[in-house]
C-alpha cells in the first residue's frame, strides 16, 4: 500500500462557505487535497466528497461553539463570512454595528476559542478582514469590525508561535462576489481599483492557500492587503 495513503488529508473549517471568498477559499482547498468543513446558513454551490457542510448561523455563540467541538482534530480555521451596512455617522445603527461585530469578530473568537483543544501543531488560522479596516467614509461600523480583526490576531499569533500555528488578516478591496449586492451598503458603493478591475475571489483564495501551505510558516501576525492598488 502506498504510504501516502495512510495519512490523513489535511482539515480546514471554513465559514461563509456557501459563496463569494468564502467558497473559493474552499474550492482551492479541496483542490489540493484538503478535507473542508464548511459552515454557512446555506448550503454551497457544489457537493465535494472532501467538503462537509454544516448548517450553522454564526450568529449563535451557543450552537457555533458545540458544532466546533464535534469537528475533530483540525489543521485549519478560515473565518471569511461577512457583511456590510453602511451609514455615515449621524445614522449609525446600533443594531447593525452589534450584528456585523458577531458575525466578523465575536464569531471568529468563539470558533478559535473552541477549536483550540483540536488544533493541530502546525495549523493556521487566516481571517478575512478588508482594506476598509484602515478607515472610509460611510462605512465607520463595518471598518470597526475589521480592523478589530487584525488586533486579535497578532495577540493569538503572539500565544500560539510556541507551537508552529500561525495568525493572519487577508484584507481584500472590492472583490467581485454577491456581497457586492448585499442590501444595506447602497450608502457607500464599491469604487473599482487602479487596476482598473474588481479583486476576483480566486485571488484572495491563492493567497490564502499559500498562508496555509507548506511555504506560509513563516508568515503571522500579520495583514496582507490586496486591494488592486486602492490604498496607493
Amino acid at each position: 500500500m502506498n504510504a501516502e495513503a495512510l495519512i490523513p488529508p489535511r482539515h480546514a473549517v471554513v465559514t461563509g462557505v456557501s459563496s463569494g471568498i468564502g467558497w473559493a477559499i474552499a474550492q482551492a482547498l479541496l483542490a489540493q487535497g484538503w478535507q473542508v468543513t464548511g459552515l454557512s446558513r446555506r448550503p454551497p454551490e457544489a457537493e465535494h466528497p472532501q467538503l462537509h457542510w454544516r448548517s450553522v448561523d454564526l450568529d449563535d455563540s451557543a450552537r457555533l461553539a458545540g458544532v466546533a467541538a464535534e469537528l475533530g482534530p483540525v489543521d485549519a480555521l478560515v473565518h471569511a463570512a461577512g457583511f456590510m451596512r453602511t451609514a455615515p455617522l449621524g445614522a449609525l445603527s446600533v443594531d447593525d454595528a452589534t450584528a456585523m461585530w458577531r458575525v466578523h469578530v465575536l464569531a471568529a473568537q468563539v470558533l478559535a476559542d473552541s477549536l483550540l483543544p483540536q488544533l493541530r501543531d502546525g495549523a493556521r488560522i487566516v481571517l478575512v478582514g478588508s482594506r476598509v479596516a484602515q478607515g472610509a467614509a460611510g462605512r465607520s461600523a463595518y471598518a470597526a469590525t475589521k480592523s478589530a480583526l487584525l488586533g486579535m490576531v497578532r495577540s493569538w499569533a503572539a500565544e500560539l508561535a510556541p507551537r508552529g500555528i500561525t495568525a493572519n488578516v487577508i484584507a481584500p478591496g472590492a472583490t467581485d462576489t454577491p456581497f457586492l449586492q448585499q442590501p444595506g451598503r447602497s450608502s457607500s458603493p464599491p469604487r473599482v481599483p487602479p487596476i482598473g478591475r474588481l479583486v476576483q475571489a480566486e485571488e484572495v483564495a491563492g493567497l490564502a492557500a499559500f498562508l496555509l501551505g507548506p511555504l506560509g510558516g513563516a508568515i503571522t501576525g500579520q495583514q496582507m492587503v490586496m486591494c488592486g492598488g486602492a490604498s496607493l
